[in-house]
């Protein structure tokens, strides 16, 4: 018999739970009112919401007040340590602020000041006309008075440093001490949590059924999905069937949630495509299913090309599914895509891209630079394409076609931070690589998953930036990822999660800017453990130093993974009509690298030379089978030394491989030379053939 003290405190619980519930469903889910049949299912999962919460609230341990006070305390106290933490170390900044201080004035303001006065004196000898000559003397002025700054200012920060450097010190003391203290705070709280003695009840599976299913009625509001199941009897089935089904509600749960808590959407886009493809039974096709069925809850705006008026507003999602099925099934994507959980699958099925321009994008690049597609760095593999390939500037944004979508302007036209990051994360979900967008203060950049975590890219490390998931500061979403790769140790972590739930705690998924209650807390310290105990590795930022970089693609030949090169692949063919074929290995100024259509390839940002023997001499129509992402203007043919070039046209070839426009050239008998000069861009070359004019 329970006690009428229990009974009191349950009752207080579900008092407070049901004014929680009803508070998070207005904020989440504005309805219009129910119909009659709606009310009366509003009723029946009104009342399954209610017996759980009674039910589970008796089967679950109480944490006494005592554990409960030592716990927030000890939570205060680290919070203290962690801000005296932060103070010192922001002493300590000082010193590295300064040392960019003087970099960027030795670098930037004097040594640009002084090429500025360079160019001016030039301009001065040069000037013909009073005009050009005042002009140039004006600008020699200003750069001068710019490099007289620049020393000024060189002075006052090797001043500021040198006084940094006589404190620190003290400084280093002041943090170690800090850190010491926070070290401790930290095992009193870990301590404190461990009194609510619950370890057990977190390792069993026991009461998982009834708290998903609560978890499933909280989120979705008993009025949510009552407005959903009103639509009709199929709807109403679909709500039925999941609330029936244990394993799918604890699968879209443990992954968090569908988008805008519309689990009968979700329940809608799974079921459908179930019926679609006979694949989704298990694997990673069952959890790209659910991973879609998740994200696609609330439906997705997707960005069409400027000129497609008639083009659907949202993402499909079973479109979305059957395209990432065709592309694994056919080996388009990444080897590792069948490896990752539904939760990383959600943040590659998540992208605003038609699937057409995804499909273009795993075409593009693998016509275009197959050797990012190779690279063995897991870091820049695809990703890679932003430093090689899209231009730093907004200049030439004006630029971008109405034909074409978003994804493709950018990489013809370029962009500053937002845009390279926009197709960082673009050409990575269409690889199957998860991605997110880590903005940081004033700069776009991304994290993406490796097989041995997720890493920060084009912009800082760890610690620097922010998700757009409910894991908002992005040590709270790094920590996350490291304590799921563990599998089965992170149900502790989320059944946790389930019950603080259950009593009524607000949630909270990390501890930056957050205080969380003691079942969210319990979460966060075992998720701590847990990563603690797999010994998780925290990947460095990779790019970091090319956030605002200007690396355009004329520079980067570099970043070529090359292949071998044999003789054979340089062999320049004859065939029996005189028709001569180039391969590009055999061009000299090119690092080959292996492509998709067989054989090798090339990059070309320079100059090009070909030596071929003509078995006859005379005219030529000179074609060239290559790739370009982006008007490529024209580069300029010199056969054997001639005084005058001809002009041969690199056209936009959309990512595809393309013949150029014949031009006519004359060999002479035996051996010649064709130079290619002057590229206005890169272009990717496969072969060049010299056919015979008759």
């Amino acid at each position: 018999m329970m006690t009428n003290k229990i009974v009191t405190g349950i009752l207080a619980t579900l008092m407070l739970v049901g004014t929680m519930a009803m508070t998070v469903g207005a904020q989440q889910i504005q309805t219009p009112e129910l119909s009659e049949v709606g009310m009366k299912l509003h009723e029946r999962y009104d009342g399954m919401l209610k017996n759980l919460r009674a039910e589970l609230t008796l089967a679950l341990p109480a944490i006494d007040e005592a554990k409960k006070a030592a716990y927030i305390e000890a939570r205060k106290a680290e919070k203290d340590a962690e801000a005296a933490l932060a103070k010192a170390q922001q002493q300590l900044g000082k010193i590295g602020a300064a040392q960019g201080g003087i970099g960027h004035a030795k670098g930037k303001w004097i040594a640009g000041a002084e090429k500025g006065i360079a160019a001016a004196e030039a301009a001065l000898k040069k000037a013909t006309t009073d005009a050009d000559r005042a002009a140039a003397q004006k600008d020699l002025v200003t750069w001068q008075k710019n490099k007289e700054d620049g020393l000024q200012a060189l002075k006052d920060r090797e001043a500021q440093l040198a006084a940094a450097l006589r404190e620190e010190p003290k400084w280093i003391q002041e943090r170690d001490a800090a850190q010491k203290a926070l070290d401790e705070a930290k095992a009193r709280t870990a301590k404190a949590v461990a009194a609510f003695e619950v370890g057990t009840l977190l390792s069993s599976d026991k009461l998982d059924s009834q708290l998903v299913k609560y978890v499933v009625l909280f989120e979705a509001t008993p009025r949510g999905l009552a407005k959903y199941a009103e639509q009709g009897d199929e709807q109403t089935a679909m709500v039925d069937s999941l609330l029936a089904n244990s394993d799918l509600m604890k699968q879209m749960v443990l992954n968090d949630c569908p988008a805008g808590n519309n689990y009968g959407q979700a329940m809608s886009i799974y079921t459908t495509i179930q019926k679609a493809s006979p694949k989704v039974k298990e694997g990673v096709l069952q959890r790209l299913a659910l991973a879609v069925a998740l994200v696609h809850a609330t439906p997705i705006k997707q960005g069409n090309p400027v000129d497609q008026k008639q083009a659907p507003e949202t993402v499909d999602p079973v479109k979305r599914y059957l395209a990432y099925e065709k592309a694994y099934v056919d080996g388009e994507l990444d080897s590792a895509f069948k490896s990752l959980t539904a939760w990383d699958l959600r943040f590659v099925v998540d992208g605003d891209e038609p699937d057409e321009v995804s499909a273009w994008g795993r075409e593009m690049l693998r016509n275009y630079r197959p050797d990012i597609i190779l690279d063995p760095d897991c870091g820049w593999r695809y990703v890679n394409a932003v430093r090689t390939d899209v231009k730093y500037g907004s200049q030439d944004q004006k630029y971008d076609r109405p034909n074409l979508q978003n994804y493709q302007n950018i990489i013809m036209n370029g962009g500053i931070c937002g845009r390279r990051a926009f197709f960082g994360r673009f050409i990575l979900r269409a690889f199957g690589i998860p991605a997110v967008a880590r903005p940081q203060t004033g700069h776009g950049a991304l994290v993406h998953w490796t097989p041995t975590g997720w890493v920060p890219c084009l912009g800082a490390g760890w610690g620097s930036g922010r998700t757009p998931t409910r894991y908002y500061a992005d040590l709270d979403f790094l920590v996350t990822s490291q304590a799921r790769a563990t599998g089965e140790p992170y149900l502790q972590v989320k059944r946790a999660q389930w019950i603080g739930d259950v009593l009524g705690e607000k949630r909270v998924f990390g501890f930056i800017g957050n205080e969380p209650g003691p079942w969210y807390g319990a979460s966060l310290y075992q998720q701590q453990a847990i990563v603690e105990a797999s010994k998780a590795k925290t990947l460095g930022a990779v790019g970091s130093n090319l956030a605002e970089a200007n690396e355009s693609t004329e520079t980067k030949a570099a970043a070529v993974v090359k292949a071998e090169v044999t003789d054979a692949d340089k062999k320049v063919m004859v065939g029996a009509n005189g028709v001569i074929t180039i391969p590009a290995a055999a061009c000299g100024g090119v690092q080959p690298t292996k492509s998709f259509l067989g054989g090798l390839q090339a990059f070309c940002a320079a100059s090009i030379t070909c030596e071929v023997e003509a078995p006859n001499a005379g005219k030529y129509q000179l074609t060239a089978r290559i790739v370009t992402v982006r008007d490529s203007g024209k580069i300029q043919l010199t056969v054997n030394n001639a005084t005058s070039a001809v002009d041969v046209a690199i056209p936009y070839t959309y990512g595809k491989w393309e013949q150029t426009q014949p031009v006519e050239v004359t060999l002479v008998q035996d051996k010649n030379t064709l130079v290619f000069s002057k590229p206005v861009r890169g272009f990717t070359l496969k072969e060049i053939t010299l056919t015979p004019v008759k």
